[in-house]
């Protein structure tokens, strides 16, 4: 049996390893459909079906198609966010029998947000509140993980963080530093978001939201696209893992908050190049095969990102996914770590569709996937209130 050895020389860290990962996103339920869908450059985005829009400026998002009642007790009070975690946990844990998670660290920015609107409506609506509180106990951030690990069968803590469009990416790399430091052995991560009116609503409000196609570091960019999705990944540490078994490592990631504004990021692109610069540092690198963009297709966001690509590497080849997909918030950090698996494996980059001319001074993978051997990938992701966090990923065989 060949074990994977540390691409690193301190001898008090350990190097995480992927060994199970499921997806579930607008490209689709399960792996095979989100590879399949990522090769063809598929576009996701599609008129909003959940509630209605008829009064907002944007009509359109990233949605999970065919969500199927699998006959769980109490499946029809769960939140649609607790719907998408379940396949994707499901898909991790069946790609690695016997893992069991010593912890969980889960990432989310809205929780069950749909069953608080419920609530909220069910009392406006004249429903006593005896009655309408049966949909609280599904609201609260963590009760989508605590409903599928009942199903599941999982007994561990849970870890929640909840830190804007940057919280898949942290709650992946938390999990990685627990295994990297020795605190756990087997680390469950998770980012989840599901869409809902509300946070549809002050997206919309803020001017921040799209009435044509998402077009990611276009030139005549016009907003984002909201999405939804789950990923989830398994962590163990590379010593006591026999190669075959390995996905994927996690050597490095870097965080930063800048502290520039409550939405916009600073222009000159500091918190993301230093959330960069901090990542390679981390993992002993001096640059990637491949940059998994932010790249939401809002103005601000796309320019600022560029500025520090520009600085830290400026020759690498860049695509955002979410021209496909819609950003899907808390879970998009962790939804795009799983893309760059995917795009690892398969030796390819995933295409930033719908471009059609743009000004970033990137090279932009446009429209369609570009072949390529991918040893080393980024991912970044960033939020509202500077928050930056960047994940580095090696394929190791």
């Amino acid at each position: 049996m060949s074990v994977v050895h540390q691409s690193f020389s301190s001898e008090d860290r350990l190097l995480p390893v992927v060994t199970g990962f499921g997806c579930v996103s607008p490209l689709g339920c399960g792996l095979a459909a989100t590879r399949k869908a990522l090769h063809e450059g598929h576009d996701g985005i599609s008129e909003v079906r959940e509630f209605s829009v008829s009064t907002f400026h944007a009509k359109t998002a990233g949605q999970v198609e065919n969500f199927e009642d699998p006959g769980i007790r109490g499946w029809g009070r769960w939140s649609r966010a607790a719907k998408l975690v379940l396949p994707a946990v499901r898909e991790a844990l069946n790609s690695r029998p016997g893992f069991v998670p010593d912890i969980i660290v889960a990432g989310t920015t809205s929780g069950g947000m749909d069953l608080g609107e419920n609530f909220f409506r069910g009392l406006s609506g004249g429903m006593s509140p005896r009655d309408a509180r049966r949909w609280v106990r599904g609201y609260v951030p963590q009760q989508p993980v605590r409903d599928v690990m009942a199903v599941l069968g999982l007994d561990a803590p849970v870890r929640l963080v909840s830190n804007a469009c940057a919280s898949g990416t942290n709650a992946l790399c938390l999990a990685a530093g627990l295994v990297r430091s020795g605190q756990a052995k087997r680390v469950m991560a998770i980012g989840f978001d599901a869409l809902s009116e509300m946070v549809f609503a002050g997206f919309d409000a803020l001017q921040a939201s799209t009435r044509e196609k998402c077009r990611p570091f276009d030139s005549a960019r016009s907003g984002l696209a909201l999405g939804e999705g789950a990923a989830c990944f398994l962590l163990e540490a590379a010593p006591s893992v026999c190669e075959s078994d390995v996905l994927a490592s996690i050597p490095g990631w870097g965080f930063v908050n800048d502290n520039h504004h409550l939405t916009q990021p600073n222009p000159d692109g500091s918190g993301p190049r230093r959330s960069m610069q901090r990542a390679l540092v981390d993992a002993g690198w001096e640059t990637t095969d491949y940059i998994n963009a932010h790249g939401t297709g809002t103005l601000f966001n796309d320019s600022s990102e560029a500025a520090a690509i520009r600085s830290v590497c400026p020759d690498i080849p860049v695509s955002s996914t979410k021209g496909m997909t819609g950003h899907a918030l808390g879970a998009a950090g962790a939804i795009e770590a799983a893309f760059c698996i995917i795009a690892m494996q398969d030796g390819f980059m995933p295409p930033n569709i719908n471009l059609r001319e743009t000004d970033s001074g990137l090279d932009i993978v446009a429209n369609t996937a570009r072949p390529a051997t991918l040893r080393r990938v980024m991912s970044n992701s960033f939020g509202f209130g500077g928050a930056n966090a960047t994940v580095l990923l090696e394929r190791i065989s």
